[in-house]
């Protein structure tokens, strides 16, 4: 079973969805994130866990991982998720926390990759899909895929493209091999 944190619209969790893959529940640090909408029309148990209910971001992350684990979460999937995850949550599920990132890491990493790229010139980007450890993109590299930067008009909806299909195809692959 698949949790998924989630922070704002949610195309990656709705393409987990579509991929018909194993989603359990579905966790935002935002209670206005369009995904939550996603995951309750779906059937799949949301809920908001916001840092202004918590001391601090250890205790929002012991709870939430308390969450997921509840709702039979194995696997937890960074779609979208725009906050670090500390240690003790990380401990919860070793080895079993992934996010998708568009850009090629560990070049660009961060919250404005594609901005990132545009300004840096470069000539092909990417998405990767990635272990998460307590650094910004800095886990393990799972799987990635080349983008070329031109036309740039349409980097955007072709970056989400590939995150798309890439992420499913990875997190299947990840369910398959816990069985």
């Amino acid at each position: 079973m698949i949790g998924v944190l989630v922070s704002g619209n949610g195309t990656n969790l709705q393409a987990l969805l579509d991929a018909g893959l194993p989603v359990s529940a579905v966790a935002s640090n935002r209670q206005d994130a369009y995904a939550l909408i996603r995951a309750r029309e779906a059937g799949v148990p949301t809920a908001t866990f916001s840092l202004d209910c918590h001391a601090d971001r250890t205790e929002r992350d012991l709870v939430m991982a308390t969450w997921l684990e509840q709702h039979g979460a194995e696997l937890v999937v960074l779609a979208g998720y725009m906050h670090l995850l500390t240690n003790p949550f990380l401990q919860r599920f070793p080895e079993r926390v992934v996010n998708v990132h568009p850009s090629l890491l560990p070049a660009f990493p961060g919250a404005h990759a594609i901005d990132d790229v545009l300004a840096a010139g470069v000539q092909t980007t990417g998405v990767s899909v990635h272990y998460v450890d307590e650094g910004l993109d800095t886990g393990r590299l799972i799987a990635q895929e080349q983008v070329q930067v031109e036309p740039r008009e349409t980097l955007v909806e072709r970056i989400h493209a590939v995150e798309h299909r890439l992420l499913p195809e990875v997190v299947r692959s990840l369910c398959l091999v816990a069985r």
